[in-house]
C-alpha cells in the first residue's frame, strides 16, 4: 500500500503565491528559506498542500515501506504546520524557547512566526533532518 502523499512535480513557487491568507503566506516565504538554509535541499511539492525538503524511504516490521518528506509546512487554514518527521521528544529544550504552539507527534502547529524564536525553530530542523539521514534506508536532497 503507498502512502497517500506522493511528491509531484507542482511548482512550490505557484503554491505560496495561491495561499489565500495573506499572513500564512508570508510566512510560507519565511519557512521556505529558513528551511532551504536549514537543509540544503530545494523544496518540492507533496500531495497538493505540502512543501516538503528532502526524501527518505521507511520500512516497516510488517513490510509497508514507502517514500515520504523528511520536514516541510504546509500553511493551513487554521495554523502553520511544521513536520518534525523524528518527533518532539527530542526537543524539549526548542520547544521551552519556541514560544506559542501546540504539537502532535511529528506536526508543530503554528499562528504567527513573528511571535516566535525561529533560531530553535531552524535548530530543530536541522537536527531532525540529520537524524532522518541516519535511520533512513535510505535517503536523498
Amino acid at each position: 500500500m503507498a502512502n497517500k502523499t506522493q511528491r509531484t512535480t507542482a511548482s512550490v513557487e505557484d503554491f505560496i503565491a495561491a495561499v489565500e491568507h495573506k499572513g500564512r503566506r508570508e510566512d510560507s516565504l519565511i519557512l521556505l528559506e529558513l528551511m532551504k538554509r536549514a537543509t540544503g535541499f530545494e523544496p518540492a511539492m507533496w500531495g497538493d498542500s505540502i512543501v516538503g525538503f528532502g526524501e527518505y524511504h521507511y520500512k516497516y516490521d510488517s513490510g509497508r515501506e514507502g517514500d515520504f518528506l523528511m520536514t516541510g509546512f504546509s500553511p493551513r487554514k487554521a495554523a502553520m504546520s511544521v513536520y518534525i518527521m523524528p518527533g518532539f521528544n527530542l526537543y524539549e529544550e526548542q520547544l521551552a524557547r519556541l514560544g506559542k504552539h501546540k504539537h502532535s507527534v511529528s506536526c508543530l502547529y503554528l499562528s504567527r512566526l513573528d511571535k516566535l524564536d525561529l533560531t530553535a525553530l531552524e535548530e530543530m530542523v536541522v537536527d531532525s533532518v540529520r537524524r532522518m539521514k541516519e535511520i533512513s534506508v535510505r535517503w536523498k536532497p
